[in-house]
């Protein structure tokens, strides 16, 4: 039974992949240039006028936080419009029909979101070291906030996913939460340069405990605690996944 469920895990993995690296041109090669254009931008052209920020250069602190926002932006994009395509041309009816535990189907679907994430993540890292040096801090905690906060968008991605109706409803969420959190999670600036009040409304928003964690990783500079941003990533994903499992096992949006 373990073996079947291995299988089950590994096609739905590998189908995942498969999937966005056959139209890599389309999934891989936009999130690379769209970071290539903010390091030229805002790195080399607007850092230039801003100079250090937190005792290290400007373009060497924006690093860390559009590598994650490109991280964030492919593990949530590739679940949810990967599950909801398996929605809409009722292949996931298959999956409810076979003799596979939910969790599989779960972690099937978020190995997949997590590749892309930390594919295009690597390959951001890697034209970032054409404007700045690539050194590294911390190992354990670059590999360790990336692996975390891709599985918590992947899961974000399938809950979107779920309850989407039509392909509209699957970029409501992107457009009009992901990107304004992600824009404002200290992408661009250091949380101490806010007021204490601004500050703690910013500590409100999940995605500065992992930007944060990153340039932990790369810097050895950090907003947070470090306790605190693994403590809130382990937390979005225990209640992203209950939520997830619940719903996927009722059938919620699935048995029309």
């Amino acid at each position: 039974m373990i073996q079947l469920y291995w299988v089950a895990m590994k096609t739905i993995w590998i189908k995942e992949i498969t999937r966005f690296a056959r139209i890599w041109v389309q999934t891989l090669l936009p999130p690379v240039i769209t970071m290539s254009l903010y390091f030229i931008i805002f790195g080399s052209l607007i850092g230039e006028k801003i100079g250090n920020m937190e005792g290290v250069n400007y373009m060497q602190f924006i690093v860390p936080g559009l590598i994650m926002m490109s991280v964030i932006t492919n593990a949530y994009t590739n679940v949810c419009s990967s599950f909801f395509g398996a929605k809409f041309q009722k292949s996931i009816e298959e999956l409810l029909v076979a003799p596979v535990p939910t969790h599989i189907v779960i972690i099937g679907f978020v190995g997949g979101g997590v590749s892309r994430g930390g594919l295009v993540g690597i390959l951001v890292t890697l034209v970032s070291i054409f404007f700045v040096p690539l050194d590294i801090y911390s190992w354990w905690m670059v590999i360790i906030t990336v692996l975390m906060t891709s599985i918590l968008f992947s899961l974000a991605g399938l809950l979107n996913a779920i309850f989407a109706k039509t392909f509209d409803d699957i970029s409501i969420i992107p457009t009009f939460v992901l990107t304004p959190l992600t824009y404002l999670g200290g992408v661009f600036y250091s949380l101490s340069l806010l007021p204490d009040f601004w500050q703690k409304i910013s500590k409100l928003n999940p995605i500065v405990y992992m930007i944060s964690g990153l340039r932990y990783g790369f810097l050895g500079i950090s907003d947070v605690v470090l306790s605190i941003t693994l403590s809130v990533l382990v937390i979005f994903i225990i209640i992203l996944y209950s939520i997830a499992w619940y719903l996927i096992e009722r059938g919620h949006g699935l048995k029309n």
